[in-house]
């Protein structure tokens, strides 16, 4: 895990990270499953194990800023807005990743029992 101190709309954050660029997507292009059509929150995002390797520029930016390339552009404003596997918290709060070992549903509670 990777983390950096940052001004979040004018707050004091903590940006951590997973570190595993080479799966990131980013939040409005990692493949997903969609439940209920009429519902477009009603989706899963793809475990790793069922994708490839993200591409190196998925085609979305914030500001100047792209998915990292290198480990010194990593932690930019791409990864605080648009990473998947990213986390901005208060400083010293306690918080997991989630866990892309495993599908991640965006509304969990109509998915209790859903494996793959």
């Amino acid at each position: 895990m990777i983390q950096k101190e940052i001004t979040f709309f004018g707050h004091r954050r903590v940006l951590a990270c997973d570190a595993n660029c080479q799966k990131a997507w980013g939040i409005n292009h990692r493949p997903r499953i969609l439940f209920n059509p009429p519902d477009p929150d009603d989706y899963a995002l793809l475990a790793d194990n069922e994708l490839g390797t993200a591409p190196v520029e998925p085609g979305t930016w914030e500001g100047a800023d792209g998915k990292p390339r290198t480990p010194q552009d990593r932690l930019n404003k791409w990864c605080a807005r648009e990473c998947e596997r990213s986390n901005i918290v208060l400083l010293g709060e306690s918080f997991s990743h989630k866990d892309f070992s495993k599908r991640v549903y965006n509304q969990t509670d109509k998915h209790m029992g859903d494996s793959v």
